[in-house]
């Protein structure tokens, strides 16, 4: 893998406005889309309250480690009580946890006449730089206009926090001091240098790596206080050879979490899909992502997941326990509250309040994404996940009159999973329905003896 001046980055998910159906969020939970669908996506969670941010990035590098620098815009000076190494398997958790699902409901009998009723309603179709030893004296980095901070060793973690009066000066002082850096690395980041912010670099201490005995980079958490709820993404276009994928959990005390200077919009969801998907779901998912994206024009943050983290309807994963929230940042946990009342189960309580997840995805690139993300939370508090839902036919006997008409229904509920996953991912129906074997459009059967000698 080539050196690189990488700028961890983060996903955030913009979808569009689907219609919701009528049953509540419930059914077998079959399988997920995680951030393991993207083969160069970064992770980050942001945990934030009032002006208190707490932000975990997991890198997705892969190659040599002395390959391996990060270069970071900060608000504000980071001290070393600041830094702490993060646990990979919190990151992990909270993505496993809110991934894109794909649930399942099984027809009831159609003969039990009790159960009937519902079971038409569920039929009925739903509206669709590279680091080294090299050393810049102090009198050279004053004559490029750069200032070291600070420095410290932080787990396998070598960092330098610096700032910078041009970005000419910063740009050389990087590369004199090691680090392989872009072309257009002095653009990028000039407009941080006019911001007066702080720049935290990062490059691996390959004797503190190996005393880990981990194979990756952990996550780097930093905790500050800033008026500024952001990420900075434009300097990790500068070595960027196309879009990027970057998912963003934030995790907040009031609501859910929008872009501010970006549209949102949350993904198509509660759509009814052939069974064979269960089969495909990765493949899916990623075509229902990129068809959406190039609807919003390529530059909309997708919504994936907004919910409270006490409990969740599908459940993906195991709600994450107190423990685990602490792991990630969420420092109010231990604050008194009124009204509060301890629980157990997925809706425990908490005394600092349900803190709100929300996943975002965003696809970038320079052209689309000209800006750095500024984030807002509302006071939205609604329930969303991007969930996708199959559908088991009954497979015993529909002698009866109301399975004759059970049947005949099947042809249309067929027809219209053939059509919603068409519309969902761009993929051709002929493709659709040779997929769909048996359960293909039009040969759903209404001649009872056909019917049962195919399914019994």
């Amino acid at each position: 893998m080539n050196a690189k001046l990488a700028i961890t980055t983060l996903l955030a998910g913009v979808a569009l406005l689907a219609p919701q159906r009528a049953h509540a969020f419930c059914g077998f939970y079959v399988g997920k889309a995680g951030g393991e669908l993207y083969n160069h996506a970064s992770k980050v969670v942001i945990v934030r309250d009032d002006k208190r941010t707490v932000l975990t990035m997991s890198n997705d590098f892969q190659g040599n480690l002395t390959d391996f620098a990060m270069v970071v815009p900060v608000p504000t000076l980071i001290t070393r009580e600041q830094i702490h190494i993060g646990d990979k398997k919190l990151v992990d958790r909270i993505d496993n946890y809110s991934a894109p699902r794909l649930v399942k409901y099984v027809d009831p009998d159609p003969c039990d006449e009790r159960r009937y009723s519902v079971m038409k309603k569920s039929m009925a179709p739903a509206s669709a730089g590279r680091a080294s030893d090299g050393h810049v004296s102090a009198g050279r980095s004053e004559a490029l206009g750069v200032k070291v901070e600070a420095e410290y060793t932080v787990g396998e973690y070598d960092i330098v926090i610096l700032s910078a009066k041009q970005s000419d000066g910063l740009e050389t002082w990087l590369k004199e001091s090691g680090y392989q850096v872009p072309a257009r690395a002095s653009a990028a980041l000039q407009p941080y240098i006019k911001q007066n912010m702080k720049f935290f670099v990062a490059k691996v201490n390959l004797k503190e790596q190996a005393k880990t005995g981990s194979s990756f980079l952990r996550p780097i958490q930093i905790a500050y206080e800033s008026e500024k709820f952001m990420l900075p993404i434009r300097l990790g276009m500068a070595n960027a050879d196309g879009p990027q994928d970057m998912l963003v959990f934030t995790i907040t005390r009031k609501g859910r979490v929008e872009s501010a200077n970006y549209k949102t919009v949350n993904m198509p969801t509660d759509a009814d899909v052939p069974l064979f998907v269960k089969e495909e779901f990765g493949k899916f998912y990623k075509a229902t992502f990129e068809k959406t994206w190039k609807a919003n024009e390529r530059r909309a943050v997708m919504t994936e997941y907004a919910w409270n983290a006490s409990w969740c309807d599908p459940c993906a994963d195991t709600p994450l326990n107190q423990e685990e929230l602490r792991g990630l940042g969420v420092f109010w946990l231990d604050e008194p509250q009124p009204g509060y009342s301890s629980g157990y189960g997925y809706r425990r309580g908490m005394a600092g309040g349900q803190p709100m997840i929300t996943r975002l995805h965003v696809r970038y690139d320079a052209e689309h994404f000209p800006e750095d993300l500024v984030f807002q939370e509302t006071g939205d508090q609604r329930n969303f996940q991007a969930r996708y839902i199959l559908h088991e036919r009954f497979r015993g006997n529909v002698e009866c009159e109301a399975g004759q008409q059970y049947v005949k229904q099947l042809a249309q509920r067929h027809e219209h999973e053939a059509v919603s996953l068409a519309e969902l991912t761009g993929w051709s129906r002929d493709e659709i329905v040779s997929k769909m074997g048996a359960d293909a459009p039009g040969k759903a059967p209404t001649d009872e003896r056909w019917y049962k000698k195919l399914w019994k």
